[in-house]
């Protein structure tokens, strides 16, 4: 759990908010209490989602959706309100792990029993959710929490009412492929009508990871077409799979839906035993729930001291907005590391959502170049000639020790390797009360940018006070950073706070041209024939990347795709084009919401979020991977 910004709310309905859990792609999370005391996860949704009826609709049937549930196997809803100026839902807080913390990161693979367990107790709450009229569509160990009374399925976001879906409601976009790479359908690959048998393979797929630690059709980390390939056309990898669990995990990956059994019928042939989970997984729940028990408000702001509604909570906006992680898993005190770990694995969604899910709009032409306030003298020696101190005594021009000086990037949420929120700073010589620092700071669908007061320095730290805000995309949705102080802790790194919050920045390029020569030149969509069929080559997307200093619109996009009605395509084409602003180059290269360019901009363009781009290789070719700044698959490029 993270402790609450400045600009969030104290409280949400009648629920007193202690910390943040995360950010989903409809929503923000907080860990909440009611006032009875119970433990709730709250989700906010983006206040520009809210302006938008068809979503404020949609969000409405799928919070009635989830109540039909009941929380049997799930999360139960225990408060909402839709007509909110921003709606928001309370769901049950789940006190576990996710499967992909407990298998991926702490313990590995799972005894079989355990295994079997699972499998009837996620087979339990299936056959709630498929009852109320739901496909969850997105089911994975991430999504996946394990408590002691037995596993619980989380994250309905993207999960939309089967009648809803069968009357082409419009609630998605024809031919967008919805799920995680590795943990998909068939039917979901090639975008076919989703039934209860979709959540059956996936399923399937989850018992495997359960069982080994891994996905039986690969990750996509070798590409995600070649994943979803796999998964329609190739049989499962169950390599080391214990042979009892054998025949049950090959029935529920069947290619054809009709051969897979239902959930009714797992469930009823594989009942929950009490003790389920390993002693040391056990030992690891009563741990966490002891936190949990002491978990109090972090970081709040008084009312009227920087707190602001609940309209200002922010969230990410991708295709089809999904609700993403209603309980996100594991939300232990965070912690930064100091220096950067492994590349973590990656939870994605759908090619297309990255391919439609544009920047959050500005005013265009906009130029977003800072430097460093040239008035670093003390007040008294301003706008002198040069020589002329009049009756004020000579004095150095700056108290800035030479090792703070230049630019500085750290990640605030996420890790170094796939950040949800950064921060760079660039420091300036200057005197006590010169506006001698820039900062900019990027969260997920938004980028600011500004000036902060130097307040004193030392050998061994730097303190930032009043600070004012240069740029705000969107407009209107920042505010003045807070005080903040620089600790150095080696010629390279230093250790940046502000009230509790915490992290680590390191030495960052500065200047004029400070992008990397790799990331430098046009690049193409990777064709997805296996995706897009017969159309693929309606569906472009070209990124063009050049030199410049962070401040500057280095990146520019153009998409296209064919438009539809009703379901299907039409002969009309698309054209989407925007410019993105250079936020940071240190391990990633990352970049703000973009501004539309009016030139390429259809109606039925969507807006989206920030980015952090890397450059890899694959089949010997580089490899552009474009993330958005929450939990999503990439868009992948080669160069033209």
């Amino acid at each position: 759990m993270e402790p609450l910004n400045p600009e969030d709310p104290v409280s949400i309905g009648p629920f007193r908010l202690l910390g943040r859990l995360g950010v989903g792609g409809m929503g923000r999370v907080f860990l909440a209490r009611s006032a009875g005391g119970r433990t709730v996860a709250v989700k906010v949704v983006h206040a520009e989602l809210a302006a938008q009826d068809e979503f404020r609709r949609r969000f409405a049937r799928e919070v009635h959706s989830l109540e039909r549930v009941g929380g049997t196997g799930t999360a139960p809803v225990l408060g909402s309100d839709t007509t909110a100026e921003s709606p928001w839902v309370a769901i049950g807080y789940v006190p576990g792990p996710s499967l992909r913390t407990v298998v991926g990161d702490e313990f590995g693979p799972l005894p079989p029993a355990t295994v079997k367990a699972l499998a009837g107790g996620l087979a339990r709450a299936l056959v709630h959710i498929h009852a109320a009229g739901l496909v969850h569509r997105d089911l994975k160990p991430s999504n996946v929490l394990l408590t002691v009374d037995g596993p619980r399925i989380i994250d309905f976001g993207i999960a939309r009412a089967v009648d809803t879906i069968a009357e082409g409601g419009g609630l998605t976009t024809t031919g967008a492929v919805v799920g995680s790479p590795g943990f998909m359908s068939p039917e979901q690959v090639r975008g076919d009508h989703l039934a209860p048998a979709s959540d059956v393979f996936c399923l399937g797929s989850v018992l495997v990871y359960a069982a080994t630690g891994r996905s039986p059709f690969g990750t996509a980390d070798s590409g995600v077409h070649a994943t979803m390939f796999r998964i329609a056309h190739d049989e499962p990898d169950l390599t080391d799979l214990p042979p009892e669990l054998s025949g049950l995990i090959r029935a529920c990956l069947a290619k054809d839906a009709a051969s897979r059994p239902s959930a009714a019928e797992i469930a009823e042939t594989l009942p929950v035993p009490d003790a389920w989970l390993p002693a040391d997984v056990l030992a690891r729940l009563g741990r966490h729930a002891a936190r949990l028990l002491e978990a109090e408000p972090k970081g709040a702001a008084p009312v009227g001291a920087g707190a602001v509604g609940v309209g200002a909570v922010g969230v990410g906006a991708g295709a089809g907005a999904g609700a993403g992680d209603p309980t996100p898993p594991t939300p232990l005190p965070a912690t930064q590391p100091s220096a950067p770990a492994p590349a973590p694995r990656r939870r994605r969604t759908g090619l297309i959502a990255g391919l439609t899910a544009l920047a959050v709009a500005a005013a265009a032409g906009l130029t977003y170049t800072f430097w460093p306030d040239p008035d670093t003298g003390a007040d008294e020696q301003r706008d002198k000639a040069r020589g002329d101190t009049g009756s004020v005594s000579a004095r150095p021009s700056g108290i800035v020790p030479a090792a703070f000086l230049g630019a500085w990037e750290g990640v605030l949420q996420g890790s170094p390797f796939d950040p949800r929120e950064t921060s760079r700073i660039e420091i300036s010589q200057g005197a006590a009360g010169a506006k001698n620092a820039v900062y900019v700071q990027v969260a997920e669908n938004r980028l600011c940018m500004g000036r902060s007061r130097l307040v004193s320095a030392d050998e061994d730290k730097v303190v930032l006070g009043e600070s004012d805000v240069t740029t705000s995309v969107p407009a209107e949705r920042c505010v003045p950073a807070a005080h903040q102080t620089l600790t150095l802790r080696s010629p390279d790194v230093l250790e940046w706070t502000s009230g509790t919050a915490k992290a680590t920045f390191r030495k960052a390029p500065t200047g004029t041209e400070v992008v990397p020569a790799k990331f430098l030149g046009t690049w193409s969509r990777i064709p997805a024939p296996e995706i897009y069929g017969d159309s693929d080559d309606r569906y472009t997307s070209r990124v063009t990347i050049t030199q410049g200093p962070v401040g500057s619109p280095v990146m520019s996009t153009l998409d296209g795709y064919p438009r539809t009605v009703d379901g299907v395509t039409t002969d009309e084409d698309w054209s989407c084009a925007t410019t993105s602003v250079l936020a940071g180059v240190g391990n990633l290269l990352v970049v703000g919401p973009a501004t539309r360019d009016a030139a390429a901009w259809d109606r039925e363009c969507q807006e989206g979020l920030s980015r952090y781009l890397v450059v890899d290789k694959l089949n010997g070719k580089d490899r552009l991977l474009v993330y958005p700044m929450l939990d999503g698959e990439p868009n992948e490029y080669y160069r033209s």
